[in-house]
């Protein structure tokens, strides 16, 4: 069959390969992926996202700016493998933005996702999760948390599920400032743990659905690495270089939730044996009664319903 062309494309012919180049962030050791050749900025996907990076020239900055990068990348990576906007569409009002500055409050807004770099101080984070009394504190929790502040705004508060979501997590236009200075002025409600993921979820609604987002990409994240790593437990123990259940799932794409969370309580319980065997802390010491499956479900619903 002859092959007709259109300038120098040939038509029915595969398109040329784009080439890509390292990140311009590689130079600082902070970033391994890559970016199109074309790209004026030299940036990849994710570190385009940054509005304001840790000041290079002060003392531990640049290794700041590394762990804070490392975690970043492991949340984009999801979200992309999720299917999920970055906001930087002809129809989005805000993009996701990150600032990683010092003396500053850990917290979102309007789409900007800002990180204390405090917090990449491993003695000062420790510090602060004792100080609240929190059984899990790191880069990648806070960063997984903040961006469920973001989809809140686009996955429910225009969408038909925004009373469904009331139902589940309670009406959200009650007084956030209010809310939350109550709960810091105070022991969290004594019936927590029966309703909620975490003391902090019971604060307001907006940080029971953040945390219950935080945990289901725990989950995702952390049942996709098991798979990679041809390690998931059944029922007769930890299995090594077998998948669950005998056939590879994309478990952020293919599964149900009923399917995932059978596939997450088995490892969780094996992850945490394994680290009291070792003399650490539980790998995963939060419990989900029926309350939080049910807030999960409700996470996954969200995000899979758009597609």
């Amino acid at each position: 069959m002859a092959m007709t062309t259109v300038g120098a494309v040939a038509v029915g012919s595969k398109p040329p390969a784009q080439r890509h180049e390292l990140c311009a962030n590689a130079v600082h050791q902070v970033c391994n992926w890559v970016t199109r050749v074309d790209d004026a900025n030299r940036l990849c996907l994710a570190c385009d996202l940054n509005r304001t990076i840790p000041n290079l020239s002060e003392a531990g900055g640049l290794a700041a700016w590394r762990d804070l990068e490392r975690a970043k990348k492991r949340l984009i990576y999801s979200l992309l493998r999720l299917g999920l906007p970055l906001g930087n569409g002809p129809d989005d009002m805000n993009p996701l933005t990150f600032d990683f500055a010092r003396n500053t409050i850990t917290g979102h807004i309007n789409g900007v996702i800002t990180i204390d770099v405090i917090e990449a101080d491993a003695v000062e984070r420790e510090r602060l999760r004792q100080h609240f009394g929190e059984p899990y504190r790191n880069l990648l929790g806070h960063l997984r948390h903040e961006c469920g502040h973001f989809y809140w705004m686009s996955l429910v508060e225009q969408s038909s599920l925004l009373l469904p979501f009331r139902k589940l997590f309670g009406d959200e236009q009650q007084d956030y400032q209010t809310a939350l200075s109550s709960y810091h002025s105070s022991q969290p409600r004594p019936d927590w743990q029966a309703h909620f993921v975490s003391p902090y979820s019971s604060a307001h609604p907006w940080e029971d659905w953040a945390e219950t987002w935080a945990h289901y990409l725990h989950m995702t994240d952390a049942v996709d690495t098991a798979e990679a790593e041809g390690m998931e437990p059944r029922a007769a123990g930890l299995s090594l270089g077998s998948i669950w259940p005998f056939k590879k799932y994309d478990v952020y794409r293919d599964q149900s939730f009923g399917s995932l969370m059978d596939r997450w309580i088995p490892l969780t319980i094996a992850m945490n044996s394994m680290s009291r065997s070792m003399g650490h802390a539980d790998f995963y010491p939060f419990v989900i009664t029926a309350a939080v499956y049910e807030k999960l479900a409700f996470v996954h619903r969200a995000i899979h319903s758009r597609k």
